[in-house]
């Protein structure tokens, strides 16, 4: 593997955890009643473990089957996100008819039965490529790499004295020849996007309209980007910031981000002032 893999869309992950559990059950008698495959990978070295529970209701260890082998690598490059990496292990737990629950690990070290030598996780770093802040200190050591430089300390935007003060971010990077949406940014892990997307929406409206403006991504879609602003008294941002990270994982600007990340996700006092001032910068009339 030399490029970056493409990554496999929800929808398109969903089906393949289906196929997986059809894999493993085809070669299994009938009657069984859970299964629950651990696979854990680093570069080329790779580990399953499968316990089947019968009818008795006592797990069993069996081997699984090279075509589901083969399709848990696949979910496990379909899931690559750039500058993120992908999953380290994986657990999936099958009922006799339906998914119990999938929990994918990416920066958590597995519980290997013979850890991989240093040049696994070496591939792994170059299989699927991760930003110098994203290398666990963990996977940095099994690597053989240096020790991460000191971040320097992240600086929050002062609050806004004047309209002129006030920031806003870029929602996207540019279109391209089509007039579409250009994104050149790195994707949140799940977890920070759920708390940047505490902080948007939990700062108080100062504009709003009763319409919704179309998906910059799916123009075809039904309008439902909402057409407000928000203020937390530093930066103003539209609705579509938290729409499109929400609807298509397309992170705020960078500096609206670092901003966030210094304030710890936590919002700030908006009282009546900030929000006359982000009223004036959107408006460019003059705060009363």
């Amino acid at each position: 593997m030399t490029q970056p893999p493409t990554p496999l869309n929800q929808q398109q992950q969903q089906q393949l955890v289906w196929q997986i559990g059809h894999a493993l059950a085809t070669p299994l008698p009938p009657g069984w009643q859970q299964m629950r495959v651990e696979y854990r990978a680093a570069g080329r070295h790779v580990e399953a473990d499968l316990l089947v529970t019968g009818q008795d209701g006592l797990p069993r260890p069996v081997q699984p089957s090279p075509e589901a082998m083969h399709l848990l690598g696949n979910l496990r490059t379909g899931m690559y996100q750039p500058g993120r990496g992908t999953w380290l292990s994986a657990i999936l737990v099958y009922g006799s008819a339906t998914v119990l629950s999938t929990d994918f690990l990416p920066d958590v070290e597995p519980p290997w039965r013979q850890a991989p030598p240093p040049i696994g996780f070496q591939d792994e770093l170059r299989f699927f490529p991760r930003a110098d802040q994203n290398i666990p200190d963990w996977l940095r050591q099994r690597a053989g790499l240096e020790a991460a430089p000191a971040a320097e300390p992240l600086v929050a935007t002062p609050p806004a004295e004047d309209p002129d003060a006030l920031r806003s971010p870029r929602v996207y990077d540019g279109l391209d020849e089509s007039g579409r949406p250009v994104v050149n940014r790195e994707p949140l892990s799940p977890a920070e996007r759920d708390r940047v997307l505490e902080y948007l929406d939990g700062a108080p409206v100062v504009l709003a309209s009763r319409t919704y403006d179309a998906d910059a991504f799916e123009p075809d879609r039904e309008p439902l980007v909402p057409l407000n602003f928000r203020t937390d008294g530093r930066w103003y941002w539209p609705g579509a910031v938290a729409y499109y990270l929400r609807e298509h994982d397309v992170a705020p600007d960078p500096e609206l981000l670092t901003h966030i990340r210094a304030l710890r996700f936590t919002l700030p006092e908006v009282g009546e002032p900030e929000r006359e001032l982000a009223v004036a910068a959107i408006t460019g009339q003059q705060a009363s």
